[in-house]
């Protein structure tokens, strides 16, 4: 049997979602862990990635069972939901990889404004700083946030930013990020052309007079 035949097809889609299943519990695990041992204390970072995690292993038993069953409804839906996290994926890491200085800038202070306290507490004794940024258009929300912190440097009488230390490895791991997800995203197009071509292939073992 050639590569391009039914049963190396079944395998590869099979393969591709244990994959993406191995993924998904890694992501539940990872979240898990870093709530159970107090690294990230709010719900909603949790929850994030707990549901990311969720989805992920929820279509890849999809996959794995239209796969395993040839199913067309299944294996429909899959390469459909599948090609739409293509879409998405590609876009934000494209984003990641291109994104400046002044554009993380102004990321970070969205996102720090959208976090609540015991999260930014927790972000401060973890990376050892205080406040986001002390720039000008937030120096009345950085000095609230130095005197709330509870970083160890406080005591030493001098702290670095929070944003400065996260700015100064943004870069870099925004550009892991993106390679990241962009590499994962080609295999997701690879898992819809995988389904494409697996679904509209005939099973050998099948009613050779049947549809498909």
């Amino acid at each position: 049997m050639v590569c391009g035949g039914f049963s190396c097809s079944k395998n590869a889609l099979c393969s591709l979602n244990v994959v993406y299943m191995l993924v998904g519990l890694l992501l539940i695990g990872v979240a898990a862990w870093g709530k159970g041992f107090g690294l990230v204390s709010s719900i909603h970072i949790i929850g994030g990635v707990i549901a990311v995690g969720f989805f992920l292993l929820l279509i890849a038993i999809v996959g794995l069972i239209g796969a395993i069953h040839h199913h067309q409804v299944m294996l429909f839906f899959y390469m459909v939901v599948l090609f739409i996290v293509f879409l998405f994926q590609f876009g934000v890491s494209c984003s990641c990889l291109a994104m400046n200085r002044g554009q993380q800038e102004a990321l970070l202070n969205s996102t720090w404004g959208m976090l609540d306290n015991k999260t930014k507490t927790d972000l401060e004794s973890q990376l050892n700083c205080c406040g986001l940024l002390n720039g000008t258009s937030s120096r009345a929300q950085f000095e609230l946030d130095v005197q709330n912190c509870p970083a160890f440097c406080k005591k030493d009488g001098f702290c670095f930013s929070c944003g400065d230390k996260m700015l100064n490895h943004a870069t870099e791991a925004l550009k892991i990020l993106g390679g990241v997800g962009l590499f994962f995203s080609f295999t997701e197009i690879l898992g819809v052309w995988l389904a494409v071509r697996y679904r509209n292939q005939k099973d050998p073992r099948a009613n050779p007079s049947a549809f498909l």
